[in-house]
């Protein structure tokens, strides 16, 4: 997928056509996310269920540690936490989380940091702690523990909201390759071209926005972040870019515009961004992988959390640090996508993941077009009856709408034969 962003002309947008960017906003927690108190230490700590979302709050130079508990050793459980800062307060650009799964004897699975980077500017940011199965460390059942640790200077007390959504992902029911492919097309494509149509984002993860391929616009006002969301089957794959355009003004502000990449348990893939003169100017996450299972294995994070089919999440920052040289806004953005790659059945797992249907893409919702040919859409969601019937036997997407298609060309050329039969002769 290619994702673009452009401030068209001065990038300042009337009051009136930025509906979708009224100000920097809240995060969109989960509806009906419990509330959960992390303790000082391991004991007493709090248990969190995978497939149920948590809200919590982490205090500044907080430490705070939850429990979870693997009754199924070749499992293996992800646990993303997203912090969200109250707007306006200074951060820097290594503040941020850690989050770290370590088992009943206290060894580090995991760990995994998140900062704000050189936009130096507040907004959700996500770490995604896990316990693999089939590693050498952290291999059976028990109780593990989720250390989540504020990374901060001192700049605010205020404390930061938490959201947590563990994920729990069975085995496969039988084993498969256990290294990464070995080859894929790394270049980069051209750039989709064409009339661009709204798209507001999401302001939280469960509040993404569905995208497909094709040109779109929204409005961004300073510190404002935005989720979109695109399905991917396996085999299939994504591509972004982002460019923010011009703007009247003088002088630089780094991190201007921030683009990530999320997997569907909220694992980075990718995040970029880049330094603004008020002159047009793009930036591109890495090429990226085919969605397959066995770029688990892979060592560079843009490769390992290809992993899944599902939901991936584009996420969009507008540094607020723009205000003070550039104006308030609203700017217009414009996005990019593509999705290729040949869509195909992917393993079975033995048992059904936590939450259900976390590595099923979803369908597309009315105002998002169709994500290209050949099974970009998902196995799971919406659709005739046939597709269904094809999904729930096991076919992938993409052969299942060649079915469906060859159904329908068989149907129109027998229409047109026997209109050709009844037709008198000459």
């Amino acid at each position: 997928m290619l994702l673009a962003l452009g401030l068209c002309g001065t990038g300042l947008l009337p009051a009136a056509a930025a509906s979708a960017a009224t100000g920097p906003g809240a995060y969109a927690f989960a509806p009906g996310a419990r509330t959960v108190e992390g303790t000082a230490s391991a004991a007493g700590a709090p248990r969190l269920d995978p497939g149920r979302i948590y809200r919590g709050s982490l205090p500044a130079h907080g430490r705070l540690t939850y429990r979870l508990d693997l009754a199924d050793a070749t499992a293996t459980a992800y646990v993303p936490v997203t912090a969200v800062p109250p707007a306006h307060t200074d951060v820097t650009s290594t503040d941020g989380i850690r989050v770290t799964v370590r088992d009943a004897h206290g060894t580090a699975c995991s760990f995994a940091t998140a900062r704000f980077g050189a936009g130096l500017s507040p907004r959700p940011v996500t770490a995604l702690g896990k316990r693999e199965a089939g590693r050498a460390l952290c291999r059976g059942a028990g109780t593990y523990s989720v250390l989540v640790e504020r990374l901060d200077t001192g700049g605010t007390s205020a404390p930061w909201d938490l959201e947590l959504a563990p994920v729990m992902e069975p085995r496969l029911t039988s084993p498969g390759p256990t290294g990464a492919p070995q080859a894929w097309d790394s270049a980069s494509p051209e750039p989709i071209t064409g009339e661009a149509r709204e798209r507001a984002g999401g302001a939280g993860f469960t509040a993404a926005r569905a995208l497909g391929p094709g040109v779109w616009r929204t409005a961004l006002v300073p510190g404002r972040t935005v989720f979109y969301k695109v399905p991917l089957d396996w085999g299939r794959r994504l591509q972004a870019a982002a460019e923010l355009g011009g703007a009247a003004g003088h002088g630089y502000v780094g991190g201007a515009l921030d683009l990530s990449l999320y997997d569907p348990v909220r694992g980075l893939a990718d995040d970029v961004s880049l330094g603004y003169t008020g002159v047009r100017k793009p930036v591109a996450l890495a090429p990226l992988p085919p969605v397959e299972y066995t770029n688990r294995y892979a060592a560079p994070a843009a490769v390992s959390a290809l992993r899944f089919a599902g939901d991936y999440y584009l996420v969009l920052h507008l540094s607020d640090r723009l205000t003070e040289t550039f104006g308030p806004g609203p700017y217009e953005v414009t996005l990019r996508v593509r999705v290729d790659g040949r869509a195909h059945a992917g393993p079975g797992y033995a048992g059904r993941p936590e939450p259900d249907g976390v590595f099923t893409p979803t369908a597309q919702d009315e105002a998002a077009p169709p994500i290209g040919g050949g099974g970009a859409g998902s196995a799971g969601g919406t659709g005739s009856p046939a597709m269904k019937a094809v999904a729930a036997g096991g076919i992938g997407l993409g052969t299942a709408l060649l079915l469906v298609l060859g159904g329908w060309t068989l149907a129109a050329r027998r229409d047109q034969t026997r209109v050709s039969a009844q037709k008198p002769t000459a």
